[in-house]
């Protein structure tokens, strides 16, 4: 049969998957990935979340063994969220401020048995309120105080420097808090410890296994009047570029599979590094599909990673990543 007499084909990059490989536009690193860890009081306790299959409370000395697990397989970051027992919350969060709380001891604890690792720590009130918002909330109109709430995260912030972090990452979205916490840090002699900016963080319904994680639906009112409307888009661009503008070190997209376009846009509008965070909806919906008979867990976790990183995320945070570390490792 004669040729088609064709100068270019396309399907000989794709002949092998030694070639697919070497002229891959995307791939997946272990140091494109930051390790979720959900923290609690206590002593030899691994519990499985529910609503998050193969997903975990940690205690502090079994986190630690687990942690020295992933680095082994390339792990280069972890980001900390501390579940706090209820009599321990109140309206105003206090407990975050308390160096005794098992968010501080875990920052130091790991920064003392892994000095190498990246630590990074949560700033937000909602594990700490009995409310469940990421701030303090006035109790007769049910709105969240932004300057009020911002001042206590830059004490936060500052607490958590002096325990060793080397990001601190607010999940709030109250107004004006980078360069309030920028201000505090350096104030504080704390310069060198970078912050990574929930810039765009929408209002989302995947944000419920999460909750169920730390204890911390909320129990008046949402989070709309706060984070972002999933409508928005030019909104996610001025966030970026205010928090840009305050001294953020990395920005952050929430939720990335559902907002790839956001990504993408934000990607094209600023020269920051770009951290976006499969969250626990988005995983949630991965192993339910697995479970339901639709498609493999791995491949599709693998899949919608490269779609974030394809999309323009320099970093990612993901519940899978213990997995994908130990498939790289392969």
């Amino acid at each position: 049969m004669s040729s088609l007499g064709l100068l270019r084909r396309p399907r000989r990059n794709r002949k092998t998957k030694a070639i697919r490989d070497l002229v891959a536009e995307t791939c997946l690193l272990p140091q494109d990935f930051i390790c979720p860890f959900f923290i609690k009081e206590g002593k030899n306790l691994k519990e499985e979340i529910p609503t998050l299959p193969q997903v975990y409370r940690w205690s502090l000395d079994l986190l630690l063994k687990e942690i020295e697990r992933l680095c082994l397989l390339g792990l280069r970051a972890v980001i900390l969220f501390p579940v706090i027992p209820d009599h321990l919350k109140d309206a105003y969060g206090s407990y975050s401020s308390n160096p005794k709380n098992i968010l501080c001891r875990g920052i130091f604890e790991i920064k003392k048995a892994f000095p190498h690792l990246c630590v990074i720590s949560d700033i937000a009130l909602d594990p700490y309120t009995t409310h469940g918002h990421d701030g303090i909330l006035d109790l007769d109109t049910g709105e969240v105080l932004n300057d009020e709430s911002v001042r206590i995260f830059g004490n936060i912030a500052t607490l958590h420097a002096e325990m060793g972090v080397d990001i601190v990452a607010p999940s709030d979205m109250m107004d004006g808090r980078v360069s309030y916490i920028r201000s505090m840090l350096d104030q504080s002699g704390w310069r060198q410890v970078l912050i990574l900016s929930y810039s765009v963080k929408y209002a989302s319904s995947l944000y419920s296994p999460f909750r169920d994680a730390l204890g911390s639906h909320v129990q008046l009112g949402d989070k709309c009047n706060y984070q972002m409307n999933p409508t928005n888009v030019l909104e996610a661009l001025l966030e970026c570029s205010l928090d840009e503008q305050e001294g953020a070190d990395i920005l952050m997209i929430k939720p990335a599979g559902f907002y790839l376009d956001v990504l993408h846009r934000v990607r094209q509008n600023t020269t920051l590094p770009l951290a976006a965070y499969q969250v626990s909806g988005e995983y949630s919906m991965i192993a339910a599909a697995s479970t339901l008979g639709g498609g493999d867990k791995e491949a599709i976790l693998y899949e919608s990673l490269i779609a974030i990183k394809r999309s323009g995320a320099d970093m990612v945070i993901s519940y899978g990543t213990p997995r994908i570390l130990e498939m790289l490792s392969q």
